[in-house]
């Protein structure tokens, strides 16, 4: 029988997480939320990296203008299905969703100190509380593992705690770490463990607008709301994708899976057209083994937008077995609609296609 799976779906992390959950001699340093002169911020690291408007990382429930006034607070931002098991499992049910794939909200965010124990404790913690949410909805939930990526001993030990323990896949920043590229071989202790154990990579949109890069520089023009979530995830995603294909590193690892998370799927056919083009230009100066589409076929997933026009498509130009969907559920440029919108989307697609894209290609993609 069929099954549908969200792709794309996230937990927001109580206040008191990093509290309870952190080994004691880091708890006087936990993540947190503080109110200072009536106005809430985000405490990582013991930096504030986002005051007001916290109702904004999830708040999907909510009235957009209400929650970007700063009116209401993380807590009212975070419904039951968004930290409650039960709660989410019931969620799923009304949605006909049978597992949704559960990605971190603020763990998402990069950490702002250099203390690499701390850092590495963080997502021990987060690790932590996520094992207990998914054995509290079994079957309902696919936890994806969050590392500390600056510290590769760790995120190797920790890596394999998580995929001994049931998680089915890591969550990989789309961007450039101590100077390093993620497909860098200095990372390949990493990517072994994923090929192995055939959990994805997933490569997901974090919240970093300052500190370089040329999407960066944007976004400190101040463009808006609508630039920023419409092309925040593609600006990221894409360098980190191509550079994936044109450092080898699916060479490396022939078996490695890759799944492209909340960038929506149109732009992969391009990407493949765009990186064929010029390997094949260079191909005497920069050879490839194989051709960048052909390393796109066989190693990545992209998850769509429920609304996307192009689905049908991606899985001409992609692989019938390629695309997935996500509601991006509980955040605050969601809807929660989407369970219905994805069905509209693909409506005119033949049966078999429609079950892959809901819930099929999950299966081989997550292992499920």
């Amino acid at each position: 029988m069929s099954i549908v799976v969200d792709c794309d779906s996230h937990v927001m992390e109580p206040a008191d997480l990093w509290r309870t959950y952190l080994e004691p001699r880091f708890r006087d340093r936990a993540i947190r939320i503080e109110r200072r002169d009536g106005v809430e911020h985000l405490i990582i690291g013991e930096q504030s990296v986002l005051s007001g408007a916290l109702a904004g990382l999830g708040g999907a429930h909510h009235d957009r203008a209400q929650v970007f006034s700063g009116a209401l607070s993380y807590e009212d931002g975070c419904e039951p299905a968004s930290h409650e098991p039960a709660a989410r499992a019931t969620m799923l049910d009304g949605w006909k969703v049978d597992k949704g794939v559960l990605f971190p909200t603020i763990g998402l965010l990069p950490f702002p100190t250099a203390d690499q124990e701390l850092a590495s404790a963080y997502c021990r913690a987060y690790n932590r509380w996520q094992r207990e949410f998914f054995e509290g909805a079994p079957g309902r939930v696919v936890p994806i593992a969050l590392i500390n990526w600056h510290d590769v001993d760790e995120a190797e030990r920790e890596l394999a705690t998580c995929l001994k323990a049931g998680f089915r896949g890591l969550f990989v920043p789309p961007e450039i770490i101590d100077g390093r590229r993620p497909s860098d071989p200095h990372f390949d202790r990493i990517w072994r463990l994923c090929e192995e154990a055939g959990a994805p990579g997933c490569l997901h949109v974090i919240v970093r607008f300052t500190g370089g890069g040329s999407f960066a520089s944007w976004h400190e023009t101040k463009p808006g709301l609508v630039f920023g979530f419409a092309m925040g995830a593609i600006g990221q995603l894409i360098p980190a994708l191509g550079a994936m294909v044109t450092d080898l590193l699916f060479e490396r690892f022939p078996r490695l899976k890759i799944v492209s998370v909340e960038a929506g799927c149109g732009w992969a056919a391009y990407l493949m057209d765009r990186l064929d083009e010029k390997a094949e230009v260079f191909r005497k100066l920069a050879p490839m083994p194989m051709k960048p589409s052909d390393y796109i076929r066989r190693n990545c997933w992209f998850v769509a937008e429920p609304e996307e026009r192009s689905i049908g498509a991606m899985l001409d130009l992609v692989g019938e077995d390629r695309i997935l969907w996500g509601s991006d559920y509980p955040h605050v440029d969601s809807t929660l609609e989407a369970p219905i919108l994805i069905r509209q989307s693909i409506a005119g697609l033949s049966p078999a296609r429609q079950a892959a894209v809901l819930g099929e290609n999950a299966r081989l993609a997550f292992g499920l």
